[in-house]
């Protein structure tokens, strides 16, 4: 009887233990990002702290930029202070991956990415663009023909260009971007092409040239990134995304950082 006394009070101990891990779990599934951040009053964003006109460290040493603007409105629609933290293209997903952020600015899709994390609605126009000066008429591709055109060597702006520019086309490769630029703005080449990153800060600069974007030979938009099974989080960010399209306030973003009226077509995949 004593053995069997015994037994049945493991057995029931056995069962208030599983019951309070069961009810561990359970409450650790109901709480999500959201919660935890409301908890702790503070979005935690992972940026890039040198990445112009994205994000960039101003005068004050405080990080400006298009990502900057938009991580503070999710900060603001989540009603919580926004805490910028730098990170690489090396360490940026495992950051988002342990929880060391909540967030990641400026990812472009892949179905590979999709595999470890989840992407919010595209936020911020990325493409490859050509660029010259405005008294230079350049519509689409055939107007590259016989046209002097920099580019990065070896870049996805140089694929681009390669796959599109007529034989006739002085195409020159250059080994960087700042190369890439002095030879446009010296007149050593008529045209450049670039990604709108880069070329924001040309049509920032050189107001003598007055270069403008001819057109388009890429796009591939950024997009928020978040952990999976987050979905709270994911319809909060699509909700501001949306609201500051809809407000106007993407697009006055756009036109104070990338130098140019934000395009909704840009935000496609």
């Amino acid at each position: 009887m004593t053995i069997y006394k015994t037994l049945r009070s493991s057995f029931a101990a056995l069962l208030l233990l599983s019951g309070a891990s069961i009810g561990i779990a359970t409450n650790a599934a109901q709480a999500d990002a959201i919660d935890d951040i409301t908890k702790a009053g503070v979005l935690n964003v992972g940026v890039f702290s040198d990445f112009p006109p994205f994000s960039s460290a101003s005068a004050d040493m405080t990080l400006k930029g298009y990502d900057m603007d938009v991580a503070q409105a999710l900060a603001d629609a989540l009603k919580v202070k926004l805490n910028p933290v730098a990170v690489t293209g090396q360490n940026r997903i495992p950051y988002l991956t342990e929880h060391r952020v909540d967030l990641l600015m400026s990812v472009g899709y892949s179905k590979e990415r999709e595999q470890v994390i989840d992407f919010a609605a595209a936020y911020a126009p990325y493409y490859i663009a050509v660029i010259g000066p405005k008294a230079l008429e350049v519509k689409g591709k055939d107007d590259l023909a016989g046209k002097s055109i920099a580019v990065n060597r070896g870049t996805l702006e140089d694929t681009s260009l390669t796959a599109v520019v007529p034989a006739s086309a002085d195409v020159k490769r250059f080994d960087n971007y700042n190369s890439v630029i002095q030879a446009f703005i010296s007149g050593q080449t008529q045209l450049m092409v670039v990604g709108n990153d880069v070329g924001a800060q040309v049509l920032a600069r050189q107001e003598a040239l007055a270069p403008e974007q001819k057109f388009q030979l890429l796009t591939s938009p950024s997009h928020i990134a978040l952990n999976k099974k987050e979905d709270r989080l994911k319809q909060a960010i699509n909700d501001t995304v949306a609201k500051m399209l809809t407000d106007g306030s993407l697009n006055k973003s756009s036109q104070a950082w990338l130098k140019t009226p934000l395009n909704p077509e840009n935000l496609k995949d």
